[in-house]
């Protein structure tokens, strides 16, 4: 009766469609078989279908046609998704390929859905966290926003527990015993919410929001970053200022004839190694004259000389009639004693007495805020007012009867024997340094104000920088070409900083323009104080390296790997070392 009844519709259904009518098929069975007989049709070639509740027969012609358009419709549907999907798969692989540029420690391997992890690097676990928290924040959203209070009081609550299970860990040992337990809830629940909450532009729209929010906190930071660590490199950590005020003391209790050092005659003997060190830190200046002796050659031909301020001239005489440089010699004077040195002759002198520049360096322009004032600070950093620090052009004046000198900056240490630089031929040019540009970094565009005619006229953009810290000096040639004059003349035309904004390497660039012969840069190695990236080989083949920047190797900033370079030439068991705390 089952097989009738499907025959019996399946002929009606025909004649249905050779009349070109729709029949409603709620007819008997008798009915139905009747009209089936009277169509007498071929039925097996046709296909039957059902439309709003009746049952059709279809031609094969017919079936095509309809096959084909719905084929149509589902590709046009589809082709929409299959562009979307390829951009977000371009999409991933920029992301990917920019994550391989990152310079960070591998990453360990890990979901932040799985519900068990497997920790394989020190900070998995940590990272796994954090990544989950991040999750979590944009689920706690979407769940509030569709109404799922209950999922979202469940993610609150799991993400509060993983700030305190955090806390301010860096590496797995130190997480609480309850982390591992904390984590896995954690992926238990994000899983759930992934499965009612996850929509992908959603999501995509709130991690742009929040990286777009990261990228303002981290300019923030930086700013006030820049700030805190120019007044941190400005500044002189109290262990050094103990011992410049204790040795300075202990100095002025002393005989006049127990405060001279022995072999004054060496000081203008033109036969030996001269070295200019000018500087207001004891300490620093202990560790270039100790590093330079241990790894001379002949530590009696080579003569130091040291020029200091006022206020440290006691402590630097102390510290070496206390630690005398074994064979060397050595002779400290105050800057304040070269009377020549006046504002009627000199310009950054007569300029430091002007208002103008009173109001510059210590009034314009307070910062509110800190990252405000990250850019103002560095103007006024006081080596830029001492004359410490202009001294470097005054050198003939100062050692009036010797030929060569090798000038070192207090930031330095020397790791081998120096004494080739005055074999070093200079072509008769008067300074002898290492160049600083790659292939556009440090040229002169960077330190000069190419706009100004003066500039443009006379210097190319392109020319390449070179460094002051480490400098072979040619007085005799200095002389000939009057070298002090033309840097006077530069300074006086920068009165109104219209040439370049501060420090001494601008003019020293001008005044020493086309007159520099480029030593082998394994002479000098630079940026201990900001690079971290700086290869060991480098540094270990570096005649001397600079700690150049705001990092220096006495404060609490400098960078931990450089350190030990600088620590390795201080006795820290010294008594007045040890008096002041200074540790290593």
């Amino acid at each position: 009766m089952a097989g009738a009844r499907v025959m019996a519709l399946a002929a009606l259904c025909a004649l249905a469609a050779v009349a070109g009518a729709r029949v409603d098929p709620l007819y008997s069975s008798k009915q139905v078989l009747d009209w089936s007989r009277q169509t007498n049709l071929k039925l097996q070639n046709y296909s039957l279908t059902e439309e709003d509740g009746f049952l059709l027969l279809r031609r094969p012609e017919e079936v095509a046609r309809r096959k084909l358009l719905e084929r149509t419709r589902v590709k046009k549907k589809i082709e929409p998704v299959q562009q979307d999907d390829e951009a977000l798969v371009k999409l991933e692989n920029a992301g990917i390929e920019r994550s391989k540029a990152v310079d960070s420690a591998v990453l360990g391997k890990y979901s932040i859905w799985r519900r068990e992890n497997e920790n394989e690097k020190a900070d998995s676990k940590v990272r796994l966290m954090r990544d989950q928290m991040i999750m979590a924040r944009i689920y706690s959203v979407l769940a509030k926003s569709r109404d799922k209070l209950d999922l979202y009081q469940d993610l609150l609550a799991r993400l509060k527990e993983s700030q305190r299970s955090l806390g301010e860990a860096t590496a797995d040992a130190e997480l609480p015993k309850s982390a591992s337990e904390r984590v896995k809830a954690m992926g238990q629940l994000l899983a759930k919410a992934r499965d009612q909450l996850y929509d992908c532009k959603a999501i995509t729209q709130r991690l742009r929001a929040m990286l777009q929010f990261a990228d303002e906190q981290v300019r923030s930071l930086k700013k006030q970053s820049t700030f805190l660590s120019q007044l941190a490199a400005k500044t002189i950590p109290n262990g050094i200022h103990c011992l410049s005020m204790r040795l300075t003391i202990d100095y002025y209790l002393l005989s006049p004839e127990k405060r001279k050092f022995p072999k004054s005659e060496n000081l203008e003997n033109p036969d030996l190694y001269h070295y200019a060190l000018f500087s207001d830190n004891v300490l620093a200046a202990s560790v270039v004259v100790n590093s330079t002796i241990m790894n001379a050659k002949e530590p009696e031909k080579h003569v130091f000389h040291l020029v200091t301020d006022k206020l440290n001239f006691g402590a630097m005489n102390m510290w070496f009639l206390l630690n005398p440089p074994g064979d060397a010699t050595i002779h400290v004077e105050n800057v304040d004693d070269f009377k020549w040195l006046n504002s009627s002759y000199c310009p950054v002198l007569k300029q430091l007495e002007s208002a103008a520049m009173k109001e510059y360096y210590f009034k314009a322009d307070r910062p509110k805020t800190l990252s405000a004032g990250s850019s103002n600070l560095k103007y006024r950093n006081p080596k830029y007012l001492s004359m410490l620090n202009h001294l470097r052009f005054y050198l003939p004046q100062v050692y009036p009867k010797l030929n060569k000198i090798l000038f070192l900056d207090d930031d330095i240490v020397v790791q081998k024997d120096l004494t080739g630089l005055w074999e070093v031929d200079l072509n008769g040019n008067v300074n002898g340094a290492v160049e600083t540009c790659g292939e556009s970094f440090h040229r002169f565009d960077k330190y000069l104000n190419f706009s100004n005619p003066n500039i443009a006229r006379n210097f190319d953009p392109n020319a390449c920088g070179w460094a002051y810290g480490m400098n072979m000096f040619d007085l005799e040639e200095w002389k000939k070409k009057d070298i002090t004059g033309i840097y006077h003349k530069w300074q006086n035309m920068n009165e109104n900083r219209l040439l370049w904004k501060l420090g001494t390497l601008p003019p020293g660039l001008l005044t020493f323009y086309k007159l520099t012969h480029p030593l082998d840069k394994s002479w000098h190695v630079l940026g201990l104080g900001y690079n971290p990236s700086i290869e060991r080989s480098e540094i270990d083949n570096a005649a001397v390296i600079h700690y150049n920047g705001n990092m220096k190797p006495w404060l609490e900033i400098a960078m931990t790997k450089y350190r030990p370079y600088w620590t390795k030439y201080i006795n820290y068991e010294h008594t007045y070392v040890r008096g002041c705390k200074i540790s290593q």
